[in-house]
């Protein structure tokens, strides 16, 4: 059983008034450093795309210089706050903190039924019984052929049919129903949130039954939560504190391992779940028994390096190490995994052509480097990945790093 206990990390700063807003955009000193890290600067040159540029932009609107017309909402939504620019910024200006408060200053202003009809879809998203039914007619679109008659006519070339086609098609492979697990002793809550069964279902399975090989007893609820961090970033902090306080409720005083990096990253920042891990980083580290023994696998594997993992978990150190374990596997990481691959949370819904675009030079890096495997550790980077591929017509597995493992591994 696991002792080490990491500390815990402070919760979320309170709201930020409108003076705390202009005090940490002020922070911004515009020396440019950030340009060459952000994805949409380099795809689009314009100034209002980059981190500096949008921060200049939320300044000039918060002083009442700059109204919100389409053409700034568009240059602030272009945003993928993959937070790649607070790594390179000498001032350790808290872009993703800064973005967020000013979505949430945005979303206040809406009139009233635009605000609720954005509040009730992300909630939809959030919602793991609608995330079940959503992995079931996934399936079903798959097996009937909807999805192929889509592929080879014009429908899956609409911009937003287009976009729900993908994801749909790519979700048939990942969907998987879940059956609650909850020993009277465990070592450890498995998280899988809202979209685990629709997105993750083998990387669930393949987590379970690592665990079990050697030696630890997961809890794992029929009942899933969501972690609040889509509400967060589209502009609802109050709602996504509350989603957090369910988990937090629920999984204070435990182990509480999860499976998607960027719901990780979201638990963390809540005082009483301070001893939440990644899958990943907690096998690592986890004391495995002498008799367990890994197969070789002859395979090529790149890795991808999801944002929230790299910028918000402290790196992906602990995928390669996991995966080195397997004797056989050529490991290599993916090339540009600094740059963003467009999914972004609810951004490859909301922003389709960009999110198209920064997933393309992925998959020129994967035509050239023809690997047999990729394995990341976001659902949604995944479900983006698959898409991707099965259009262009590779022949390429995604998988999270736990399902190579769990295939491997055996028992002397």
């Amino acid at each position: 059983m696991n002792t080490q206990v990491k500390p815990s990390i402070p919760a979320t700063p309170p709201r930020l008034s409108d003076r705390d807003l202009l005090d940490l955009a002020d922070q911004c000193v515009k020396c440019g450093l950030c340009l060459p890290h952000c994805p949409t600067y380099a795809k689009t040159r314009q100034e209002g795309d980059s981190p500096r540029g949008r921060i200049a932009l939320i300044q000039g609107w918060a002083t009442g210089q700059f109204a919100m017309t389409a053409t700034l909402e568009g240059h602030l939504d272009g945003c993928l706050t993959c937070r790649a620019c607070e790594s390179a910024c000498p001032s350790l200006v808290a872009y993703g903190r800064l973005a967020d408060a000013a979505k949430a200053r945005r979303v206040e202003r809406l009139p009233r039924w635009r605000r609720a009809r954005k509040r009730l879809w992300l909630h939809l998203l959030s919602s793991a019984r609608v995330m079940r039914s959503l992995g079931r007619l996934a399936r079903g679109y798959r097996a009937s052929g909807l999805a192929r008659v889509a592929e080879i006519t014009w429908l899956a070339r609409l911009p937003r049919l287009g976009v729900f086609h993908r994801l749909v098609a790519a979700m048939g492979l990942t969907a998987r129903p879940l059956i609650g697990r909850d020993p009277e002793i465990a070592d450890l809550d498995l998280f899988v949130g809202c979209s685990g069964s629709s997105a993750q279902g083998p990387a669930i399975e393949a987590a379970l039954a690592v665990c079990e090989r050697i030696g630890l007893r997961a809890s794992l609820s029929s009942e899933s939560a969501c972690c609040g961090a889509m509400m967060r970033h589209n502009g609802f902090p109050e709602e996504a504190d509350g989603y957090r306080e369910h988990c937090a409720q629920r999984h204070r005083g435990r182990v509480l391992v999860g499976l998607a990096s960027a719901c990780v990253a979201e638990l963390r920042e809540h005082p009483e779940l301070g001893d939440t891990w990644e899958l990943c980083a907690y096998l690592d580290q986890a004391a495995w028994p002498t008799s367990i023994e890994i197969r070789p696998l002859d395979r090529r594997v790149l890795v991808h390096e999801p944002c929230s993992h790299r910028q918000l978990l402290g790196g992906n150190a602990a995928v390669y190490r996991l995966l080195a374990r397997v004797p056989g596997l050529r490991l290599s990481p993916l090339p540009d995994n600094d740059r963003c691959c467009g999914a972004a949370g609810t951004y490859l819904i909301q922003q389709p052509e960009m999110a198209g675009a920064l997933l393309d030079d992925k998959l020129t890096h994967i035509r050239d480097l023809k690997p047999d495997i990729i394995v990341t550790t976001n659902p949604g980077c995944a479900l983006h990945l698959i898409a991707g591929i099965r259009e262009s017509r590779l022949e390429i597995e995604v998988c999270h790093p736990v399902e190579l493992i769990a295939r491997q591994i055996q028992m002397s």
